[in-house]
């Protein structure tokens, strides 16, 4: 099972972890830890393999319907599935309970502030990113008692700028909103096209907002199929449907 870890994020009280696909049960195009509720697999797969996640945690696993948002949510119990909140941020300051993130492209954030014993996570696809997940996501663990100046947090995999090509109405909706965002964009190999940089954009945002520990992991998931789900990769291949990777952390009792 492919855990990463950051070391920004490393706590006795707390219990993190960016999950890649392997150490799970489902097959095909999900092989392995497809812990997507929204893919065609199996419930009976993704709930094994979020019971997996949720073991090597320590906690229960809680996920959102996540609708590329900016709307953050404060958990103060476990949900049923069906019943999750749509959103895509989330807060806690109830040990054992995991916040999960479900991503296949996009960057998942885990934030902790260790000495208010409060956490967070958010899915930063680029709409989210642009109209502030990340924002959303701090405020609603200050009103838990975090401080942003003791914010850790970390970005886990997400698609690299080689493999993120976009086109220039897409590069227009980040300019308009900051034109210093120019520094993102690079010129892609097609006429009006440029490659996007979402991590160092989610990092400036976190950054901006005033959380100077912030730290991205560099991991392509397009590239490395055989640790992550993709589903530009899927895209590209013409594939029915594609799995989706969890990244979690949870306060220890």
């Amino acid at each position: 099972m492919l855990i990463l870890h950051t070391p920004n994020l490393a706590d006795t009280n707390i219990a993190h972890g960016f999950f890649g696909r392997t150490g799970g049960v489902s097959t095909g195009i999900f092989e392995s830890l497809n812990c997507g509720p929204g893919s065609g697999d199996t419930h009976e797969a993704i709930g094994e393999n979020r019971r997996r996640v949720a073991d090597r945690l320590g906690g229960e696993l809680a996920t959102l319907y996540q609708i590329h948002s900016p709307k953050a949510v404060t958990v103060t119990e476990m949900w049923d599935m069906e019943d999750r909140p749509q959103a895509d941020a989330m807060a806690t300051a109830i040990p054992g309970i995991a916040l999960g993130i479900l991503t296949a492209d996009c960057a998942p954030i885990l934030f902790a502030d260790a000495q208010a014993r409060v956490i967070g996570a958010a899915h930063a696809g680029w709409k989210g990113a642009l109209f502030g997940v990340v924002e959303s996501a701090l405020e609603e663990m200050e009103k838990l008692g975090a401080r942003r100046g003791r914010i850790a947090a970390a970005i886990g995999p997400c698609i690299s700028q080689k493999n993120y090509e976009v086109g220039a109405e897409f590069r227009d909706a980040f300019l308009r909103h900051d034109s210093a965002n120019s520094r993102f964009f690079i010129a892609s190999e097609r006429p009006a096209h440029f490659r996007f940089n979402l991590e160092n954009y989610v990092v400036h945002r976190l950054r901006h907002a005033g959380v100077s520990d912030a730290t991205g992991l560099s991991a392509c998931t397009y590239v490395r199929e055989a640790d992550f789900f993709s589903y530009r990769r899927t895209t590209h291949r013409g594939e029915s449907d594609y799995g989706r990777q969890v990244s979690a952390i949870v306060l220890t009792p």
